[in-house]
């Protein structure tokens, strides 16, 4: 058994060390926001925040994650605290077109605004290398500084 924190969560996994932190979340935990895209760490669909680093959860084993906390885009916003900044700026700039990227966009930029409160177009990317096939970039960018503009960011 393997202990980690999942969206603010205990939880004790019954699964092989080595088998992709991805599939744990997906198919023993039933958080299908991290998506399997490339199985390489190449598209950044897997995204989630291991102890507050954005990292492909594709190829991150489950013994990696022991005891560490993990976040994925289900964990973002909640029921007590609603969407968060980043989330809602997502919304108000209508950056989803297909959306099966969004959620690794979405923990790829906290993890980027964690680091860099206010960053800058170069900043946004450099730090994120995710790969949207519809093109939503421009989108992504405003919403991105659009979170870090609202109150109580930064």
């Amino acid at each position: 058994m393997i202990s980690l924190i999942v969206n603010g969560r205990p939880v004790r996994v019954d699964a092989a060390p080595d088998k992709p932190l991805l599939w744990v979340l997906r198919e023993e935990l039933g958080l299908l926001g991290p998506k399997y895209g490339c199985g390489v760490a190449q598209c950044g669909a897997c995204r989630v925040l291991l102890d507050g680093q954005s990292v492909p959860s594709c190829v991150t084993p489950l013994a990696e994650a022991a005891g560490a906390a993990v976040v994925t885009v289900e964990g973002l916003g909640g029921p007590e605290d609603g969407l968060s900044a980043l989330q809602q700026a997502w919304i108000d700039e209508q950056v989803p077109q297909c959306g099966f990227c969004q959620p690794g966009f979405l923990i790829a930029a906290t993890a980027l605004l964690a680091r860099t409160p206010r960053p800058t177009d170069a900043e946004i990317d450099a730090f994120i290398d995710n790969v949207c096939r519809c093109g939503t970039y421009p989108r992504i960018r405003r919403a991105i500084h659009r979170a870090a503009a609202a109150p109580g960011q930064g």
